[in-house]
């Protein structure tokens, strides 16, 4: 992106948070989730640090949360309170790591206290003389709201400071040294957050319901409503509860570790998940832990908070905008996220049901990265009123898939494009039509056919992708994440980890049995394809011959270009094709919706390896020409196969006056009929056994 898009960008994101972030802190309207908000700040937040000179100071990122409510008294912190930077990703951690310390000039491994960043709302108190004097909200970050008759109702708040002597008690038995701090100080200012558990929501959204009233969005706009409730017997019933996690005054602490600690002596709340860890490998292993692990605690979090825990390297690193360098908020993998569509296609399911995908930019929702989401039909599309360049929220919930669930038209630049849906059929040009909400390709073997071509192409003798079961086939049919074999080849983890009953684990799996296969055999690659009368044996012949014409084709495009050109007479001159196989051949590679297949293959990366099938000395079958009907007893067609090639024999699809044997197994089909009328001679499996000498 260039200097010019990227004001574009910063520009139109910035209006839209401002207008999502008034309605949400000043009229208390939820607009959008607070995690499809959160990755629209991470989007300007990144563009501001590659274009800083684009940075302004009425930029969203600049400031910290909203304007405090005339309703209260003005209160000015006696230092700013800040907010924090998010971070989704380990990538953008070990970006946040090598930008502060390029900055303080200490680039090694340090240890960093991580906290469970609670859905909470930010309040700082101060004592005097050990007695609670006020309690504010975070407000602009410089002035809040004096709130403290309503924090003086959640018990977590201490309203008195103990006795210096059991602070001192406490202290040592924390194991840290007394005479190091002042613990009685004149003035202590301290911060921390003010939450609701999961059970008061449930309970206060009940009697909202009971009431007849509309229940709250989420425990932290209870919470946030509560504290600004003019009435403290209002706030008092919410049953409010409240985490410390900072000290303000400077009362000898060097680490942050130690706050928690001094923190807990003074007889304030601290989480007691908070811990120091030794390495950035032990912040994602901690943020991992509690990411599979947060419903297990009775209050919601949305990530966790690293700080570095050394405070003179913290201050060294400053503030940049809302944020200090030094600390950063590690969020979850969101349920929401905004991206881009950068395209719309159009999927053959099973049925023939024409299925609209939305192509993304690659965004993490839910803990995986995707690039494909389901706009299920045409109608939805309308109802969304989603056009291609729209930036748009994804939202992916317990077993649901990538969906787009809306659109921020106020971020339009005028450049995206109306999506209509197809008149012919992608796969097999046939007209569609419209069936209720669905358009279906009026071929009625369309969707059967297309599906067991898939099964072709991945089965053993062609791609041989065995983790690809029809199954597995069906489901991304269904889901629309292919709709022909070359889609195989562009899926990503994601897109398959983002599917009810598959996981990151199946995923990998697949996409690295995929990725294995790229590299494959010509004969194996045209037998995959699919052409009407080209099986195995005669996707070697044409290989073969190939070759023997001194054809080299590494791509799929090569193997287009060499096809093409040869006409029905080149192709019947070759062994074991007549005219009914090489007029199905000269007309598939005919079509111009093969060819853009083959092209699409070769931009996933298909290559050709040579075939080597080494011969046994003597090449006791060389020069005879092998047919294989019924069924082996002791081993399979593709074994049997194998064993002649190796001995040097050939193998035909047909029986003709050319063949030298047919080998007959249990239930022998017309073919075995066939060689007896030409006087072919035939064996049975011992017999064939005896020529291979095994």
């Amino acid at each position: 992106m260039d200097l010019n898009a990227a004001k574009e960008r910063i520009t139109a994101l910035k209006k839209e948070i401002d207008r999502l972030r008034y309605a949400y802190h000043v009229e208390d309207k939820e607009l959008i989730s607070p995690e499809a908000l959160d990755s629209l700040k991470k989007e300007l937040f990144d563009l501001e640090i590659q274009f800083p000179q684009l940075i302004t100071s009425d930029s969203p990122t600049q400031r910290v949360g909203g304007a405090p409510l005339p309703e209260f008294k003005k209160v000015t912190h006696e230092s700013r309170m800040l907010s924090f930077n998010d971070a989704f990703t380990e990538h953008d951690m070990e970006d946040w790591r090598a930008r502060f310390e390029k900055l303080i000039g200490e680039e090694k491994e340090r240890d960093y206290y991580c906290e469970l960043k609670i859905d909470g709302l930010a309040i700082e108190l101060v004592y005097e003389r050990g007695v609670f004097v006020r309690g504010s909200t975070r407000g602009d970050g410089h002035i809040g709201e004096d709130v403290t008759q309503n924090l003086r109702t959640i018990e977590a708040i201490p309203l008195r400071l103990p006795p210096r002597e059991e602070v001192v008690r406490r202290v040592k038995t924390a194991g840290l040294t007394s005479e190091t701090y002042n613990l009685a100080p004149a003035r202590l200012v301290v911060r921390g957050e003010v939450f609701l558990s999961t059970k008061e929501f449930a309970r206060i959204n009940k009697e909202a319901r009971a009431a007849g009233e509309k229940p709250y969005a989420n425990p932290r706009n209870v919470a946030a409503g509560s504290i600004r409730q003019l009435d403290p017997k209002v706030t008092a019933s919410r049953k409010l509860d409240s985490f410390e996690y900072a000290i303000v005054t400077d009362i000898g602490q060097t680490l942050h570790e130690e706050e928690h600690l001094l923190l807990k002596a003074f007889g304030f709340k601290t989480n007691p998940h908070n811990k120091r860890v030794l390495s950035m490998r032990e912040v994602f292993a901690f943020r991992e832990y509690w990411d599979a692990h947060r419903e297990k605690i009775p209050y919601e979090i949305d990530g966790v908070v690293v700080i570095v825990n050394d405070n003179a390297s913290f201050m060294r690193g400053g503030v940049a905008g809302k944020a200090p360098r030094c600390a950063i908020a590690y969020k979850f993998s969101p349920r929401e996220a905004t991206t881009r569509v950068n395209d719309i296609k159009v999927q053959v399911g099973r049925t023939g049901v024409l299925t609209p995908v939305a192509e993304l930019e690659p965004v993490n929702v839910g803990g995986v990265t995707i690039q494909h989401a389901t706009l299920h039909n045409y109608d939805e599309i309308e109802r969304l009123g989603l056009r291609i360049g729209d930036t748009v929220i994804v939202s992916r919930a317990g077993d649901v898939i990538p969906q787009v669930t809306g659109v921020l038209a106020n971020l339009r630049t005028g450049k995206e494009k109306k999506f209509t849906m197809p008149r012919v059929c992608p796969v097999d040009g046939a007209p569609v039509k419209k069936d209720g909400v669905a358009y279906r390709c009026t071929s009625p073997t369309c969707g059967a056919r297309h599906r067991e071509a898939l099964y072709h192409f991945v089965s053993r003798p062609a791609f041989d992708m065995r983790g690809l079961g029809p199954k597995i086939i069906d489901r991304f049919l269904d889901e629309g994440l292919i709709s022909d074999a070359s889609d195989i080849f562009s899926l990503r983890e994601g897109d398959i980890a983002a599917l009810p009953r598959f996981g990151k684990k199946s995923a990998e799996k697949i996409i690295r049995e995929v990725s294995e296969k790229k590299r494959i055999t010509l004969p194996r690659f045209l037998y995959s394809l699919g052409i009407f009368h080209v099986g195995e044996e005669t996707a070697r012949t044409l290989s073969g011959e190939a070759a023997k014409r001194g054809a080299v084709l590494n791509t799929p495009s090569d193997a287009l270009a060499y096809f093409r050109k040869r006409s029905i007479q080149e192709l019947m001159e070759m062994p074991d094709i007549g005219p009914k196989v090489a007029e199905s051949i000269h007309a598939w590679f005919g079509e111009a919706r093969n060819k853009a297949l083959l092209e699409k293959f070769k931009r996933a990366g298909i290559t050709f390896s040579a075939e080597r099938i080494a011969a046994k000395a003597g090449a006791a079958l060389a020069g005879k020409t092998f047919v294989l009907t019924g069924t082996l007893a002791g081993m399979s067609r593709d074994e049997a196969k194998e064993a002649i090639r190796a001995r040097g024999g050939d193998i035909a699809e047909s029986v003709s006056k050319k063949t030298d044997v047919v080998v007959a197994g249990e239930n022998p089909g017309s073919k075995l009929t066939k060689a007896q009328e030409l006087g072919v001679t035939t064996v049975d499996e011992a017999a064939f056994k005896n020529m291979l000498g095994v």
